[in-house]
């Protein structure tokens, strides 16, 4: 575990490994194998452990109990399914990607999504209800986290999926996700840094708080109209990367997220994303160089 927190995920990965030889009972061991796995790219092996997540961390994804199977990569030509959401809105938004297939393998495909998201999958092109709404009987049901390891993904594309945009200037700022997250304390601004990201020139508060959005896309209705994002790591950065906006994100030392790797600046999850790190210095030398000119990183995405 102290290899994984650095980081450093091949000798993880081997130490995790050798524990489930002798131990395969250890839950908690192969949700930290599946982590690592995925953190290295490893998709179709860490994805195949996914299912761990519902032994592992009950309160935030549950499991429907209704009367028609749960889907586990049968056949979907002529069928129906319905997909459900689970854990936060940025999970929801990074793993709606994976619904299209559903719709491409000949299904009839209903999203059962968070009412604040909605009307920012309507361009997904599959049927989109809020989860509180009555949806009726479907021949399979999936949770939207599950999809990728029933569909066996092995590689990502990064390309836009949501209804982009663009303008000319402006930078939206996301300084802070939900204050109940498990790593929110790490992964969110001190306010003293977050005012340096406002003082930029041209920079929007995209924050919620600040600007009384109902729903997502009335922030997705902002961002269109902005050059590029910079966003901690929060709903608010899938937002910005699944429309395709030059988006730079900021990510904290402790707690990382598998999904964003050990090292790189970019990731496979969005094309136009460029990912920011702090050192074991904190926030300060990653927002010195942010505010001094960094955040041009996610133009430069752009132009690539």
């Amino acid at each position: 575990m102290a290899r994984h927190r650095a980081l450093d995920l091949e000798a993880a990965i081997a130490g995790y490994r050798a524990i489930l030889r002798v131990a395969p009972q250890l839950d908690f061991v192969v949700d930290n194998l599946c982590q690592a796995l995925l953190g290295a790219g490893e998709y179709k092996e860490g994805f195949g452990l996914y299912d761990v997540r519902f032994r592992r961390r009950r309160n935030s994804v549950y499991r429907p109990d209704l009367p028609f199977p749960e889907w586990r990569g049968e056949p979907l030509a002529g069928r129906s399914i319905i997909v459900f959401p689970e854990q936060g809105f940025g999970d929801q938004i990074m793993f709606a990607r994976f619904v299209r297939p559903l719709q491409e393998a000949g299904a009839e495909v209903t999203l059962a999504a968070a009412p604040e998201l909605v009307r920012t999958f309507a361009p997904l092109g599959v049927k989109v209800i809020a989860y509180t709404e009555p949806f009726g009987r479907h021949d399979f049901w999936c949770l939207i986290g599950s999809l990728p390891g029933r569909l066996g993904v092995t590689r990502l594309a990064g390309t836009p999926y949501l209804k982009g945009g663009g303008g000319e200037s402006g930078i939206g700022v996301a300084w802070r996700g939900r204050p109940t997250h498990a790593n929110d304390a790490n992964r969110s601004l001190p306010v003293e840094l977050a005012e340096r990201l406002l003082a930029l020139p041209g920079a929007v508060n995209l924050d919620v708080g600040e600007t009384g959005a109902r729903d997502f896309e009335e922030t997705a209705e902002r961002i269109r109209s902005l050059a590029c994002v910079v966003s901690v790591d929060t709903a608010i950065a899938h937002l910005a990367g699944a429309m395709g906006v030059p988006t730079l994100c900021l990510l904290p030392r402790i707690g990382i997220d598998w999904r964003w790797g050990a090292e790189s600046e970019s990731t496979p999850w969005y094309d136009s994303m460029t990912l920011a790190r702090a050192g074991d210095d904190g926030w300060e030398p990653l927002l010195r160089d942010v505010v001094s000119g960094g955040w041009r990183r996610a133009l430069d995405r752009r132009a690539s």
